[in-house]
């Protein structure tokens, strides 16, 4: 199944092909502190395949905070946060936000909190690779 998602102004959108037709799609409201002024509501399946397409790079702020592990992408226009990577052993993993998801039945999404605070580096990066989607292509200067 397709499913499209972008920030508000659309300067960051993506097509997520998520590997089967979900009945359900998880969603894991992060409880730091950037999550929450942010709105974010990640999800993710490791079988699926992630096309990111920016149309103006200058407009994307990259945000990492704490174990600098992690990259927030910040639409610089809207505001919106759309996606996160994780670069581990030189590869690209990724999650996008439920809350830019477009024509996504609402029932589908199974929210639930998500406290990751207490992981050290190592079990977090083993997490993402387990969990996050591995395949990630990121394109600029399109749309």
């Amino acid at each position: 199944m397709l499913i499209k998602g972008k920030c508000h102004c659309g300067n960051i959108a993506f097509e997520l092909e998520w590997d089967e037709d979900p009945a359900e799609i998880p969603a894991r409201a992060c409880g730091c502190s950037f999550c929450v002024k942010h709105g974010g509501v990640w999800t993710s399946n490791p079988k699926s395949r992630l096309a990111v397409a920016i149309r103006d790079a200058s407009l994307v702020s990259k945000y990492a905070f704490g174990s600098r592990t992690a990259t927030f992408h910040v639409c610089a226009r809207c505001g919106a946060v759309p996606l996160v990577t994780s670069e581990i052993a030189n590869h690209l993993y990724a999650v996008v936000n439920v809350n830019v998801l477009e024509d996504v039945d609402p029932s589908w999404l199974r929210r639930a909190a998500a406290d990751f605070e207490n992981e050290d580096v190592k079990s977090r990066l083993a997490r993402r690779e387990r969990n996050w989607i591995a395949d990630v292509r990121l394109s600029e200067g399109v749309g």
